[in-house]
């Protein structure tokens, strides 16, 4: 009997195209996390301070309001809005702390407690515009924004509020911020600033609430498809309302940071935050290529604004460039990530 025997199969050779796909996968997943990496070696090389112990928590304290009032915008895009009234809220916090403290002579802990209740209100208020009354999510964030603007204004008669103060009554302010409540943000426990702290806290619970709970879970699927999730019995008004009450919960925590930073009840706090919040939630998205809101691209996403600002400073540069530069880097990170993504879903 002769047996025949067939020649070995031959193994394929990959073509150099197949790796294409793979690295623009990986480019879409880890290249945001490249830039801020990239950026962070560069500042650290060449500016031996920035490598400072001290100069990084400064940095994270220095974003950590931003950081957290990102936050409660992720969890307002994650239901497909988007809250542009959390820097009002702040600002807001920042007053009501004031006028709590020195105009009304309170404890630190009553004005945390008005703040978070401001704060709270302010989502209602936001809630009731879209849920209830059916205005589109940045319309009546905006409008909102511009309302706390002149209530703020409104409670302290247009003028800052600080220690000694002679008030619209002719009377002199008999109260103070208290050194419990300037240690949310001045203090420090096991040598890392009380409102970096804070910031990974509520990174975390916020993490674990919309990554890891039901709740969570529903509030992506109502931003994917409002309809499919009425449908499935979800009350999608009532979920959208959660997710403005906790930004503005949010929004006000960022504001009592801020309270404790500037100590005093600035009229223009809050201003600036607003665009940065945006800025970090936005860029957020495009970690680890998953394109839609995420608390972890949120938190990474003020990181990498900290060691921009930071940097630049160290640097020397003015500091009329430094949003310019911000600014570009974002609007780099976001088309390098949002381009790469459209072409692997293409």
């Amino acid at each position: 009997m002769t047996t025949t025997q067939s020649a070995p199969a031959k193994t394929a050779t990959p073509s150099p195209l197949a790796a294409g796909p793979r690295i623009q996968s990986a480019v879409i997943k880890y290249g945001f996390i490249f830039v801020t990496v990239t950026l962070f070696a560069y500042f650290a090389i060449s500016e031996p301070s920035f490598r400072d112990s001290a100069t990084l928590l400064d940095t994270l304290r220095y974003v950590s309001v931003a950081a957290i009032l990102g936050l409660g915008v992720t969890l307002t895009m994650a239901v497909g809005g988007m809250d542009m009234s959390v820097g009002a809220v702040a600002g807001l916090g920042v007053t009501v702390a004031a006028k709590t403290m020195v105009s009304y002579n309170q404890v630190g802990a009553v004005a945390i407690l008005a703040v978070i209740a401001a704060g709270a209100l302010a989502g209602l208020l936001n809630a009731l515009l879209i849920v209830v009354l059916k205005i589109p999510d940045m319309l009546a964030t905006l409008g909102t924004m511009f309302v706390i603007q002149g209530t703020k204004l409104i409670l302290v008669d247009g003028q800052s509020i600080t220690p000694g103060m002679t008030q619209s009554d002719g009377t002199t302010a008999p109260g103070r911020f208290t050194e419990g409540f300037l240690r949310i943000d001045r203090g420090t426990l096991l040598g890392i600033p009380v409102s970096v702290l804070i910031f990974g806290g509520l990174t975390v619970i916020a993490w674990v609430f919309l990554a890891r709970t039901r709740w969570g879970r529903v509030l992506y699927a109502i931003g994917a498809n409002p309809e499919a999730a009425r449908l499935a019995g979800i009350r999608v008004g009532a979920y959208r309302a959660l997710a403005y009450v906790l930004s503005g919960v949010l929004a006000s925590i960022g504001g009592l940071i801020l309270a404790a930073r500037i100590g005093q009840g600035d009229v223009s706090a809050g201003t600036s935050q607003l665009l940065e919040a945006v800025a970090v939630a936005l860029v957020g998205t495009s970690v680890l290529g998953r394109g839609r809101p995420n608390v972890w691209g949120t938190a990474l996403g003020a990181v990498l604004i900290g060691i921009i600002t930071t940097g630049l400073t160290i640097k020397g540069l003015p500091y009329y460039t430094q949003d310019v530069v911000e600014g570009a880097v974002l609007i780099l990170a976001l088309v390098f990530s949002f381009t790469l993504s459209k072409r692997r879903t293409a």
